[in-house]
């Protein structure tokens, strides 16, 4: 770089550096040889592999329609969130296997997916979803047990004698 012999070329050389600026990421659709977009989603112990293409609404997850999965009336919502967030109802087919943890953290599982999956079909969705939350891994694990203790942190009962 050149030397500067006056303050003045020091402002405008700091001018130019500022508006150099890098561009914002361009998200662009992410799709399979079947027009299908693809997605993980984790919560807890449970990970869900999760398939979004254009269709009539349909939700099946690991070979059953979602309400005989997940019968809690809860996790049918919770599940439902990103597309009812978006204004997509009953215009994708989602299919979703899943696997490990509890009901409920496979249904937060599918609905990190279905989230993510409905991104990278529709990149104009991303600014939705991560407003309402649905993009972020919910990183909260249970706590394993440490020795000498009872549970994670539960210590023996104490006896003087």
């Amino acid at each position: 770089m050149a030397e500067l012999s006056s303050l003045a070329e020091l402002g405008t050389v700091a001018g130019k550096l500022a508006d150099a600026q890098p561009d914002a990421p361009v998200h662009v659709q992410k799709l399979d040889k079947q027009g299908r977009a693809y997605a993980t989603g984790k919560r807890k112990d449970a990970i869900a592999r999760v398939w979004v293409k254009p269709g009539s609404g349909k939700i099946i997850v690991n070979n059953k329609e979602y309400e005989a999965y997940f019968a809690r009336p809860v996790l049918q919502m919770v599940l439902r969130q990103p597309i009812v967030a978006t204004n997509r109802d009953g215009q994708f087919d989602i299919i979703a296997t899943v696997k490990g943890g509890g009901l409920s953290g496979q249904a937060g599982a599918v609905r990190h997916g279905i989230s993510k999956a409905l991104t990278y079909y529709e990149p104009a969705l991303r600014g939705v979803l991560k407003k309402g939350g649905f993009l972020t891994r919910d990183s909260r694990v249970v706590e394993r047990k440490k020795y000498g203790r009872a549970k994670a942190r539960r210590s023996f009962q104490f006896s003087k004698r």
